[in-house]
C-alpha cells in the first residue's frame, strides 16, 4: 500500500510490524510476513542508519524499535497507523496480538 512512498514492500512491512508491536527483531518480522530474512535485515539496517529506528541487544538478539528522537516520528507513526486501518481484519488481529511468554508447562490447549 505504501511501498511507492517508502521505496519497498519490506520497508512497509517492517514499519507496520513496529507500529503494531512497538519492537521486534529481524527473524520475527520475516517469519510473520513469510519473507526472507535478508531483505528484512537490509531494511532494518537502512532505517537504523537513517535514524528512524534504533536497536539494542537482548542476549544475542538485536531488537529494533522506533527512535524517540527521530524528528518526524509522530507524523510517521500517524501515517503507519492510518495504513494499518486498511489492512485486512485477520492480518490486523495477528499483528496486534503480541504473545511473547511461553505457555505454562502442562497447561491444556
Amino acid at each position: 500500500m505504501l511501498e511507492s512512498i517508502l521505496g519497498s514492500r519490506n520497508c512497509e512491512r517492517v514499519l507496520i510490524y513496529l507500529i503494531a508491536r512497538d519492537e521486534g527483531y529481524a527473524r520475527e518480522i520475516a517469519r510473520f510476513f513469510e519473507v526472507g530474512l535478508g531483505p528484512v535485515q537490509k531494511q532494518l539496517e537502512k532505517l537504523e542508519n537513517g535514524g528512524v529506528v534504533y536497536s539494542k541487544r537482548v542476549g544475542r538478539t538485536r531488537v529494533y524499535a522506533f527512535n524517540p528522537r527521530y524528528p518526524f516520528l509522530q507524523e510517521l507513526k500517524a501515517l503507519m497507523e492510518k495504513a494499518l486501518t486498511f489492512y485486512p481484519e485477520d492480518m490486523k488481529e495477528l499483528l496486534l496480538m503480541n504473545r511473547r511468554r511461553p505457555r505454562r508447562f502442562g497447561k491444556p490447549l
